[in-house]
């Protein structure tokens, strides 16, 4: 018997559609457009092709300010990698031991910052490093380490691993508890059967828990290669549209604002950010076609 089309499908998913297109699509789609367009010296716009594209990637000027935000995004990118990733996989494999005392209470706790405003969190960690009144010399010197406090958001050599590790910090608690949720949810079966052919803890996480859950730690690292190259309220709320000193803490969100709006010695152009949003969009869309057609399918085979 042939089957009837469910016409009432459509009629759930509209709103879910429009919604989606007025306000993701349909401004992508303008976006890619705009780029495509340059403002002329009587102030209109007219179509330049790739021009911008050009003078981003060939102009001396533009591609040195290109170069050090992309270069700075990795950076950070980095950092979350190597630091924020690895201690959630610990903490959540901590918490999702049986018989921790207060683990629900500890979950809360470190998932907790997530929730805050990133304005908030920027401010906040502003007043505890300040040199002047913070209090992390302070909490340094009760443990002899007084010696090893500097303005480290005023210099150029530490603003940016400064903002980085205060990111990592606040979002923990999301890779916390994306993995947590993958590692309660391998059968008690599995883990019973090990401990019955007498494998530790230790091999018990390494060769069959942490095997298990590797498209899960595929997803966290796509998820913070999206939210790192997106970034850009952390960095201005700490540093401002300049992303001092000297540009050492630019990133290509903060880039892309400066250049659309016209922040200091920068040229404000519509259409130059609209050119440079598009080649953050590459960079993202990259990374995640590399991941969903190569990364995560080797994840998913090795798991299996």
């Amino acid at each position: 018997m042939k089957q009837r089309f469910g016409w009432h499908v459509l009629v759930f998913l509209a709103p879910a559609f429009l919604i989606y297109s007025a306000f993701s699509a349909w401004p992508l789609a303008d976006t890619l457009r705009l780029g495509l367009y340059a403002t002329d010296e009587h102030g209109g716009v007219a179509f330049a092709g790739l021009a911008n594209f050009q003078k981003l990637l060939f102009d001396p000027q533009w591609f040195e300010s290109f170069r050090n935000a992309m270069r700075n995004n990795i950076v950070f990118f980095g950092i979350h990698t190597l630091v924020q990733n690895p201690v959630a996989l610990l903490l959540a494999a901590l918490l999702s031991l049986k018989g921790v005392r207060g683990a629900a209470t500890y979950r809360t706790v470190l998932f907790l910052p997530t929730l805050l405003s990133v304005v908030i969190i920027g401010f906040t960690w502003q007043l505890i490093l300040s040199p002047l009144w913070g209090l992390a010399e302070k909490v340094l010197g009760v443990f002899g380490l007084a010696d090893w406090f500097g303005p480290w958001l005023g210099m150029e050599n530490t603003a940016l691993p400064t903002i980085a590790l205060i990111s990592v910090w606040q979002f923990v608690g999301i890779p916390m508890m994306l993995i947590y949720a993958a590692l309660i949810a391998i059968p008690d079966d599995v883990i019973e059967a090990a401990q019955v052919e007498g494998a530790s803890p230790w091999r018990i996480f390494w060769q069959i828990r942490l095997p298990l859950i590797l498209p899960t730690l595929g997803l966290v690292n796509i998820l913070t290669f999206v939210g790192n190259f997106n970034a850009f309220d952390l960095i201005y709320s700490v540093k401002g549209a300049s992303a001092g000193p000297n540009f050492s803490t630019d990133l290509l969100g903060t880039l892309f604002y400066r250049t659309f709006f016209g922040y200091q010695s920068q040229v404000g152009s519509a259409t130059m950010g609209a050119a440079l949003a598009t080649l953050m969009f590459l960079v993202i869309l990259s990374g995640v076609a590399l991941y969903f057609f190569v990364i995560q399918r080797r994840l998913q085979r090795f798991a299996l």
